[in-house]
């Protein structure tokens, strides 16, 4: 029985886990996000910023472990 979804992404010989390329995408679309928050000057009323991006960055790797690439 085949999975559908990859167990392991190779670049050239060596073999990558996904959860490498998952937490490397949510952290860029996590810097994105942040970054319009800035730009629209809705940071400020944020408390916290620091919880606020490790927030933002766990919906992303949900976001990303349903609809995409599976680890």
């Amino acid at each position: 029985m085949n999975n559908l979804f990859p167990h392991e992404l190779a670049w050239g010989d060596v073999y990558f886990s996904p959860w490498i390329l998952v937490l490397a995408m949510s952290f860029f679309f996590t810097l994105v996000s942040v970054m319009i928050l800035n730009r629209l000057r809705l940071s400020r009323f944020i408390y916290v910023p620091s919880y606020i991006f490790l927030a933002i960055m766990v919906i992303y790797i949900i976001i990303i472990d349903k609809f995409f690439i599976r680890f």
